[in-house]
């Protein structure tokens, strides 16, 4: 597992690599959740494995051995007495992170010895155990919302007998009791960064996190960095994958309407915009914030768009310089003009973020002059806090959890 990462380029750092080497995760991830029905399939049927049991050891082996994501908990269900086998119905409440999202989230932080980490979000305490195993002993912290999640993380932790501790709180409010913090990463998506992150953040310290949207198309990444003198600088960039919201945060969703934009894709008309490829994150990222409501369909045939709450969307195609529009919301027209003005911009890959310390409006810009893209992370009170322990998301044409 940790070969191939080292092969496909996205572990470098050596910290990193030794702390993956070293830890045991069939101490961790103890048992699995295997999906048995196909999508859309309602109860859903699912298997449990047992690793300690003979006849599920090898399967479970290579799963939590995959870097895939390993399904943990199911509606907030205790875990301290799973029984192996099928079991029908119920939605997942925990996983593991896709491994190599938690190596890049590692590796952008920069860990070292001696630095004082928080992991909001913790989960099963992958990345708090990789953290801890970095840092050293009594530095690492997690926050957990889920109590059984929390004693689920810190039994496994104690057995490796790293010193991370799991407090159970809301991951929003941080975890003051041992702030300040060199690291800060958040396994949850946010609309914006709450203040008592930046408050517990230490000078020369460094925060990550996936700033959400209503689409789960084009996450963005948010790098914080306090200076010396206690400045905020931050810096946002699309990337493939983040992290799932708070539970509570809508998602809008392509799926439900796949029928109907089959039976009637829209009206064609001929169209000079062709947009520019899924690599090219800083556009995506703006139009998540400039024409906002809009979501992608990855596994459709053509690019296809689709404003849910609006009945609308629109398909690249027939052919070559046409486009298929349909609804009141004329959403190619929306991406053409957001396109346009990525291009006046420069098209900006990264955008810098204003986050000031004692709250304030949170402003993202490409830059300065009339022609930068900007706009206003939007506020965090109207979100529910986070009730479940947090699962990863990325781009669908990526590998799927």
């Amino acid at each position: 597992m940790v070969d191939g990462l080292s092969a496909d380029g996205l572990l470098s750092d050596m910290l990193l690599r030794e702390a993956l080497l070293r830890m045991p995760r069939e101490v961790l991830l103890p048992h699995a959740y295997v999906r048995v029905s196909g999508p859309g399939t309602e109860p859903i049927d699912w298997r449990l494995l047992d690793g300690s049991h003979p006849e599920d050891r090898q399967e479970w082996l290579d799963l939590i051995h995959s870097g895939e994501s390993v399904l943990l908990q199911r509606d907030g269900e205790r875990l301290d007495a799973l029984a192996r086998g099928p079991v029908t119905g119920g939605h997942m409440t925990s996983m593991s992170t896709y491994l190599p999202a938690t190596v890049e989230a590692l590796q952008t932080l920069e860990l070292g010895p001696g630095q004082r980490y928080l992991e909001l979000g913790t989960g099963p305490g992958i990345s708090l155990a990789l953290a801890a195993a970095i840092t050293g002993p009594g530095l690492a912290t997690g926050v957990e919302r889920d109590g059984h999640m929390a004693a689920f993380a810190q039994r496994n932790l104690d057995r490796l007998g790293l010193g991370a501790a799991v407090a159970v709180g809301d991951a929003l409010d941080g975890q003051q009791a041992r702030a300040p913090y060199d690291r800060i990463h958040s396994s949850i998506g946010v609309p914006r960064v709450p203040d008592a992150w930046v408050e517990q953040l230490a000078p020369g310290g460094r925060l990550l996190t996936t700033l959400a949207t209503r689409t789960p198309s084009w996450p963005g990444q948010l790098l914080a960095s306090r200076t010396r003198t206690g400045e905020i600088e931050a810096v946002l960039r699309g990337r493939p994958r983040g992290y799932r919201p708070m539970l509570g945060y809508r998602w809008l969703d392509a799926v439900p309407l796949r029928p109907r934009i089959k039976a009637a894709p829209g009206a064609p008309r001929p169209t000079r915009f062709t947009p520019p490829p899924d690599d090219a994150y800083g556009f995506w990222l703006a139009a998540a914030y400039l024409a906002p409501g809009l979501v992608r369909d990855f596994q459709a045939e053509t690019m296809t768009i689709v404003a849910p709450d609006e009945d609308s969307w629109a398909l690249a195609g027939p052919g070559d310089g046409t486009v298929r529009v349909h609804g009141p919301r004329d959403v190619w027209a929306e991406l053409e003009d957001v396109h346009a003005r990525w291009v006046l911009a420069g098209r900006p890959d990264t955008y810098g973020v204003t986050v000031p310390d004692g709250g304030g409006p949170q402003q993202v810009s490409s830059g300065t002059g009339r022609r930068a893209l900007t706009w206003v992370l939007p506020p965090l009170a109207p979100v529910p806090h986070q009730l479940a322990a947090p699962c990863p998301i990325e781009h669908p044409t990526e590998k799927a959890l």
